[in-house]
């Protein structure tokens, strides 16, 4: 499915995990997405989806294999070297993962806290050009207004906004969100796709969501992944996965993820 032309930021090779004795997450997960890709991963809950998504940032360690970003293996990578591959991906929460009695401008801010001592960013201690740099990218997602505001007087789509925001302003390579229009109504959704489209369209970020919405799926999604039982089942551009091929994904067991 790669073009070879294009050049790999997330390499996944024989990737395995197990939960415990014998729950398997993933088996044997080999792939390949290329800087500035769109990549929709779909599937049933409990298929792996979240396990695979999660794997890449190191949220949670596999149990073999490798997996590369950039080339640099963050599955051995200690220290400073995996705070710095960390820091170059930004991460999008279904709950938002904002600090509810916090300003939307703090909240956008610790976007930032990669690249600072911890001391620093505990003291809020963020230069002018970061602060501007927050506020420019509150202004893309059409929330400038809302700076001074409490994150928890917000709606639930202004608040991933704000997380959106918030990885604007981090300025990662490498977006992964994981089910982030699950608790929003459709147009709200449709929205916050928007504006992760913008998020790789305009600034060349490469976007990896695991979605529940065969329809959101559809219309943002350039290449799909279909995971089943922890497998790969299916990778192919979306303008060549039929309605049928969507239909043999969800086909299976329905436990919960």
């Amino acid at each position: 499915m790669a073009d070879s032309s294009a050049k790999p930021i997330i390499e996944l090779k024989n990737v395995k995990k197990v939960y415990g004795k014998d729950i398997v997450g993933l088996q044997d997960v080999n792939l390949t997405i290329n800087q500035g890709e769109f990549v929709v991963i779909v599937g049933l809950s409990g298929a792996g989806k979240s396990t695979l998504l999660r794997s890449i940032n190191r949220l949670i360690d596999i149990s073999d294999g490798d997996i590369l970003i950039n080339g640099e293996s963050i599955t051995k990578a200690k220290g400073k070297e995996l705070r710095m591959l960390r820091r170059n991906i930004g991460m999008i929460f279904q709950s938002f993962n904002l600090v509810k009695r916090s300003s939307v401008l703090r909240n956008v801010l610790t976007g930032r806290v990669g690249y600072y001592p911890t001391w620093k960013s505990s003291l809020n201690l963020f230069t002018k050009e970061d602060k501007q740099r927050a506020y420019d990218a509150l202004k893309q997602v059409d929330l400038a207004d809302k700076v001074y505001a409490r994150a928890d007087e917000l709606s639930g789509g202004q608040q991933q906004r704000v997380a959106i925001a918030r990885v604007l302003t981090q300025d990662p390579a490498i977006i992964l969100a994981d089910e982030p229009t699950a608790s929003l109504d459709p147009q709200t959704s449709k929205r916050v796709m928007e504006d992760l489209k913008m998020l790789n369209e305009k600034h060349g970020m490469t976007v990896v969501i695991n979605l529940h919405s065969v329809q959101l799926a559809r219309e943002f999604g350039q290449r799909v992944i279909g995971v089943r039982e922890g497998k790969i089942i299916y990778d192919g551009k979306m303008s060549d996965t039929s309605e049928a091929t969507f239909d043999q994904i969800y086909s299976g067991g329905d436990q919960d993820e």
